[in-house]
């Protein structure tokens, strides 16, 4: 074989390694879909001076629930939440962009890991409830979910490995796996305690930027997308949700000081 038969060789095979490579689940939700356009009308997008930053979802008509873990390095900022949204950029019927007037992280929330890792924003005003925006009710009964009971969840974070985000909202399938099996060595290691929750992470998965969106199960919001420094997609890092059921109490008593008894989603 000559040089430049040797070269071309050596070509075929790093282009055919390459194809490998960009062939790897790594750093994307793989294999979810694109959701219906206003069938998820409780979803919100947390942004700032115009981005999108992280998801949460309306329990409240003036009231927020996300992941505390968003506001790290704001300083004072609030965000701003879109609600009404499918896509990001394309005029709507009902989409509007709410001023926040407080944010609210749990006191047991960190940087150091992913406990009690919720957020709550007070609207300025009250959304607009219509067919594109309304409550989504969340867990109160302190049960864990079943394994393998099948939930979803839905956001506007990163679909590619390279930090691709989409424009309109994504959404995706996953079972829910024991929290022993999360527990274990070769996954969490004993990290996710009982007010955590996880779901398999096999291909399917959120991403960066899905945080603070809901874990839906049966209709319900039974979970928060938490954080979680892993490779999305990786069947060794299960995604990681903070329970909501054990939180109930400190939610109404956050809501109930700042604006009296709003009304609540309760199931």
């Amino acid at each position: 074989m000559g040089p430049s038969a040797a070269a071309s060789s050596v070509l075929i095979l790093l282009l055919l390694l390459g194809a490998v490579v960009d062939a790897q689940p790594r750093g994307r939700i793989l294999r979810g879909w694109e959701a219906q356009p206003h069938l998820r009308p409780y979803m919100a997008s947390l942004q700032l001076d115009g981005k999108h930053i992280c998801g949460g979802f309306l329990i409240a008509p003036q009231w927020v629930l996300s992941a505390a873990h968003c506001t790290e390095q704001m300083g004072d900022k609030h965000f701003q939440v879109l609600l009404g949204a499918h896509s990001l950029s394309a005029p709507e019927p009902h989409k509007r962009l709410y001023n926040v007037k407080a944010q609210i992280a749990h006191p047991g929330s960190n940087i150091h890991n992913n406990r009690d890792d919720l957020l709550l924003l007070q609207l300025e005003e009250k959304a607009e409830l219509n067919e594109h925006v309304k409550v989504l009710p969340f867990q109160r009964e302190d049960r864990e979910v079943a394994a393998d009971t099948l939930c979803d969840t839905a956001g506007w974070g990163t679909i590619t490995h390279s930090g691709k985000r989409p424009d309109r909202l994504q959404e995706v399938q996953r079972p829910v796996i024991s929290r022993e099996l999360c527990n274990h060595r070769t996954r969490h290691d004993r990290t996710i305690t009982e007010k955590m929750m996880c779901t398999d992470s096999n291909k399917k998965d959120t991403c960066k930027g899905d945080s603070g969106g809901p874990l839906v199960c049966n209709g319900v919001a039974e979970g928060v997308v938490t954080a979680g420094s892993r490779v999305c997609g990786n069947y060794k890092k299960p995604a990681i949700y903070t329970r909501i059921a054990p939180y109930a109490e400190w939610i109404d008593s956050i809501m109930a000081s700042r604006d009296g008894d709003e009304d609540v989603a309760t199931r």
